[in-house]
């Protein structure tokens, strides 16, 4: 869930002008955000923000700034100003000067709130921000999660060691922890080697929010599974974890920690150092997951993975080439489904891998292609991950792989997505100059479905624009749909760019892409998605009708 704007000030009183040292004249117009500094709490801010969103009154204790640059500590009730329907207008902030009182870290309200020896949060300030939490999923369809931690075997620690040992292990463990978890999440010592930890906004459907909260846990071992020095000794800790989604039904505070709870004992049960879900539905995909996961790993090995070959052609020119699409199949099971399989080894790790397998394998057909002569002008589009492309040997991998295929250069197309382009633009204007000069070329894939720059246009030498396939789909019955076609086959012809559709199904769906200037196509009005071999059978059929027609 974003985080709401902090609202501009339009009244201050006398006292906050005495506090702050601020005029109204200054003030007015201003984020209130404007007091906060170096030392505010990050942790605090977030939260006001995330009731703020939720359009729920909040109370906090943060340190602001005055004018001169002196700090002061202030208690701060927000609270909605709204309309007779009901909508959030104004708010309202009271501060009271705190500067008097004895300040968190010192006094006894901070040891209320806080772990003793850890100085993470403790049950208490867990409850209250779990409870802030389950107030803000009534208002908006968002999973949060709960994972609690178990250190496998601490008591061997303290036996053989000690408890001053096993003090500094609980230490080391908490300051890794607060490594794995962004500022808004809230990391609590439950009690012994017990921690526990709120995720906020995982996302907002249940597999999303699933793989986050896999993501942190992954994180967590890894840290965790690295040694613990301690003076002359050594030692390592393994972490048994449930994990808890929640955001979708009501439950309570209690009810969020009990089944987290519950579900760190099943990991226990199932040998511990590991995690499992308490929702057997959500642990059943998990696991589906982790063995899909595992499977992909070896599927290259297997001889699992082929690619197929999608026709692209030019309504003036015919046939002009075809994209690689990578296929993944094994006994017992259909084909995955690339939308399925294909983030899952961005997740996993092993993308890049199968980047290498495709190119490689897509090279070597595209050889193949030059001995044929209805097939020697084929121009083989393959999809390049951003991982793949931000490798800093990939130049010469490419290079690599034309020279010991022998594929031609200038038949091979890189097709990128704008994640790749985001991350570091110089970088990959350099690397396309580079592989241009040899005569490769490059489309950008799905464009308008992301971040959709002008600027990556303008200063990157492409090719080809693709209109993804969720804009064709609907092009003839919603007019956002039809006007962003038009538009983008607008933009690429004034840049100099060929324009190609993909998903094209239908007859009325060509049509009116040509009726707009859009002339290439992609999709099963041409042809499915076939084997090496079909392929070549599809392309001396589609010569021999032309020859026909002459």
């Amino acid at each position: 869930m974003p985080h709401a704007a902090w609202p501009r000030i339009v009244f201050v009183n006398e006292a906050f002008v005495r506090l702050t040292g601020y005029s109204r004249n200054q003030v007015l117009g201003q984020p209130c955000s404007f007091l906060h500094g170096e030392k505010t709490d990050r942790n605090e801010l977030d939260r006001l923000q995330l009731a703020m969103a939720c359009g729920e009154p909040a109370r906090s204790e943060q340190l602001n700034y005055a004018k001169g640059g002196g700090s002061f500590w202030t208690d701060v009730d927000m609270a909605p100003i709204r309309s007779k329907a009901g909508d959030c207008t104004h708010w309202v902030f009271v501060q009271s000067d705190l500067s008097r009182r004895p300040r968190p870290g010192s006094d006894i309200e901070h040891l209320a709130h806080h772990d003793e020896l850890t100085g993470l949060a403790n049950r208490t300030l867990l409850f209250d921000r779990l409870q802030q939490t389950l107030a803000g999923c009534a208002r908006h369809p968002i999973f949060c999660g709960l994972m609690f931690i178990d250190l496998d075997n601490f008591k061997e620690v303290n036996d053989a060691w000690g408890h001053v040992q096993g003090d500094q292990l609980l230490l080391e463990v908490a300051a890794r922890l607060q490594t794995c978890v962004r500022e808004a999440d809230t990391i609590a010592r439950f009690g012994g080697d017990e921690f526990v930890i709120l995720l906020q906004t995982l996302g907002s459907d249940p597999a999303e929010a699933a793989a986050n909260a896999e993501t942190v846990y992954h994180k967590i071992a890894a840290l965790l599974a690295e040694p613990f020095q301690s003076q002359s000794l050594q030692f390592r800790a393994n972490a048994s974890v449930g994990i808890n989604l929640f955001g979708q039904l009501p439950t309570t505070v209690d009810e969020v920690i009990r089944h987290a709870d519950l579900a760190m004992y099943q990991a226990k049960n199932a040998g511990k150092n590991t995690y499992r879900f308490f929702d057997s539905d959500m642990q059943k995909m998990v696991d589906e997951r982790a063995w899909m996961g595992n499977e992909l790993r070896h599927a290259v090995q297997r001889q699992q993975l082929s690619l197929h070959y999608q026709a692209q052609f030019d309504v003036q020119q015919g046939l002009i080439g075809a994209e690689a699409l990578l296929r993944w199949s094994f006994p017992g099971r259909s084909l995955v489904p690339p939308e399925v399989f294909i983030p899952l080894a961005e997740q996993i790790g092993v993308i890049r891998e199968l980047d290498r397998w495709v190119l490689g394998v897509a090279c070597l057909e595209l050889a193949r292609w030059a001995t044929i002569p209805a097939m020697a002008h084929l121009v083989m589009a393959v999809n390049v991950s951003s991982q793949q492309f931000q490798l800093a040997g990939f130049v010469d991998a490419v290079f690599d792989v034309l020279f010991r295929t022998g594929a031609r250069p200038d038949r091979l197309k890189l097709e990128l997505t704008e994640s790749v382009l985001i991350q570091d633009l110089p970088g990959v204007r350099r690397s396309m100059a580079m592989l241009k000069a040899h005569g490769v070329g490059f489309a950008l894939d799905d464009f308008g479905t992301g971040y959709s720059s002008l600027k990556y246009l303008k200063q990157l030498a492409l090719d080809q624009l693709k209109i993804d396939k969720s804009f064709v789909a609907d092009v003839m019955t919603d007019s956002h749909d039809s006007a962003i076609a038009r538009t983008i086959v607008t933009l690429g012809h004034s840049l100099g760019l060929q324009v190609i559709a993909e998903g094209v199904e239908t007859v009325a769906q060509r049509d009116f892409l040509i009726s707009i200037g859009c002339h290439i196509f992609q999709g099963y009005l041409y042809s499915e998605p076939l084997a090496a071999n079909e392929f070549e059978v599809f392309v001396r059929f589609q010569q021999q009708r032309a020859n026909a027609q002459v």
